[in-house]
């Protein structure tokens, strides 16, 4: 089953659970008190749950638009940096989150590293997307 036909917000909270049972991927300490980007100005309320929505997340960005690499990534977390009365400009979202998040997913063999490209997803990783994206499309209320 496609990842594509699944909605994203369903797909990505289904494979967040399912990431609570790798040991490699856990919530770096003294991430609940980190922001999500520079112009914010509070760290995500959802600080129990953050981590892993945001690993699920990357891997689903990943295995859409792969090879990719953290700097583009930053540019998809990014946002409206408004400051003072002047117009928004964009901003890119925080690098160390996603670093650290990719390196997880790329210790329990969910993603690979490919040289000067940047990281896709592993078999496994795959099958892991795949099989969720299946089971959140039965289960459909």
């Amino acid at each position: 089953m496609s990842i594509y036909v699944v909605q994203p917000e369903r797909l990505v909270e289904a494979i967040a659970e399912k990431l609570k049972e790798y040991p490699e991927i856990s919530p770096p300490k003294g991430s609940e008190f980190w922001k999500t980007a520079f112009f914010k100005e509070l760290a995500p309320h959802d600080s129990d749950n953050f981590w892993y929505i945001r690993c699920a997340s990357l891997l689903r960005k990943v295995k859409k638009f792969g090879p990719i690499g953290v700097n583009k990534l930053r540019k998809f977390y990014g946002g409206r940096n408004r400051k003072g009365p002047g117009r928004s400009h964009s901003a890119k979202g925080s690098g160390k989150i996603i670093r650290v998040a990719l390196q997880q997913l790329e210790n329990a063999n969910l993603l690979m590293k490919v040289e000067k490209e940047g990281r896709v997803v592993s078999a496994e990783g795959t099958s892991l997307l795949e099989r969720t994206a299946y089971t959140v499309l039965r289960h459909k209320t």
